[in-house]
């Protein structure tokens, strides 16, 4: 596998209808129907605005082993997006019609079909979308909906996670695992995606068409939304990868309050370090964040940040690769000021950088 692809994601090949860049060996859960025209008994929607469990944190969870149970309970407010493209899922967010879904899932789309548990669909319109966070609106042409409730707490690893969308076209489908880690990155994603970090890992199915749709907890609650998956061909077994559901409704909130999310924005693009790139600029090691180029009078030329310059830590905690300085700068905030450890050469420095809010996508 050339370096290259190995850097790829495979969320922009919807139009490739199973979604297989192997690049890092991850694929987009976005996919087309076996079918020549999918039945319009289709997914439901899901998703309430801001709406969220509650948990202590102190208490283990209550387990329960009625999937049946909770797939009835959710499957209303999970649906099937059906674009030019291809199709994937997405969760109910408002009684009044409103859809949580991928980014790349509606990419390049104003309109789309959506399909509910009943077997009603309905056209929808692409309301606003964020490709930095994978996150997209949809406002479907239905109301009185079942909208899902979100837990924004972060699970623990091994609680049950149950998937609910539609693989392959094949509506209302559920597959079951438990949550196998937090805080995940994908190696080699920075070069083409900003969305692929800070994940939840589970071993729950997901595949080509989940791309959107809901995984939830014992309580019915979506604790996240599906993204991406390391298919087997890669030599993976298992693993799957969501958006927390933090970060879901805080973007979902701002797309809907005025069509934007907010991004901290630090004004270089974040590089891997290979091998033969540390031997070039005698570095000790391959960890950190090379910096590849740096936004003119943006908030890292200000702090003096150079092409060349390997980020190494950032508030204190280090960083192993570009994907952690994404990851970083997902959780900061535009106008915060970050004390940033970087090495020029040989040379050990540090600067103070105030973020900005990220510019718009023109």
């Amino acid at each position: 596998m050339s370096a290259s692809s190995a850097r790829a994601v495979a969320r922009t090949c919807m139009a490739l209808g199973m979604a297989a860049l192997l690049g890092c060996g991850i694929s987009a859960c976005t996919g087309t129907s076996p079918q020549p025209s999918p039945s319009p008994s289709s997914a439901a929607p899901t998703g309430t605005s801001g709406t969220s469990g509650t948990s202590t944190g102190l208490q283990p969870p209550q387990e329960s082993s009625d999937i049946p149970g909770i797939v009835e309970k959710v499957e209303p407010s999970v649906v099937t997006v059906l674009t030019s493209g291809g199709l994937g899922s997405g969760v109910v967010y408002g009684a009044d019609g409103l859809i949580l879904t991928n980014e790349h899932v509606v990419r390049g789309n104003t309109s789309v079909q959506i399909a509910f548990a009943d077997g009603q669909r309905v056209s929808g319109t692409v309301k606003a979308a964020d490709a930095i966070s994978d996150l997209a609106l949809v406002e479907a042409k239905r109301s009185g909906l079942k909208a899902a409730k979100f837990q924004t707490a972060l699970p623990r690893v091994g609680e049950l996670a149950v998937v609910i969308g539609s693989p392959l076209g094949f509506e209302n489908t559920a597959t079951a695992g438990i949550i196998s880690g937090l805080h995940r990155e994908i190696p080699g994603s920075a070069a083409s995606s900003q969305s692929l970090v800070d994940l939840i890992q589970t071993d729950a199915a997901i595949s080509p068409g989940n791309s959107g749709g809901a995984v939830v907890n014992s309580k019915g609650e979506v604790i996240g939304i599906s993204e991406a998956y390391i298919p087997p061909q890669s030599g993976a077994v298992a693993l799957g990868f969501a958006i927390p559901a933090a970060t879901a409704v805080k973007v979902a909130d701002q797309l809907k309050a005025d069509g934007t999310a907010d991004h901290a924005f630090m004004g270089l693009a974040p590089g891997t370090i290979t091998p033969e790139i540390a031997s070039w600029l005698g570095l000790p090691d391959t960890r950190g964040a090379l910096v590849l180029s740096v936004v003119k009078d943006g908030p890292a030329d200000k702090a003096g940040i150079k092409p060349g310059d390997v980020l190494i830590s950032l508030d204190g905690k280090e960083l192993g690769s570009a994907e952690d300085l994404l990851s970083a700068l997902r959780n900061a905030n535009p106008k915060q000021t970050v004390n940033v450890e970087y090495r020029r050469g040989t040379d050990k420095r540090e600067a103070k950088v105030t973020l900005s809010d990220r510019p718009a996508q023109g």
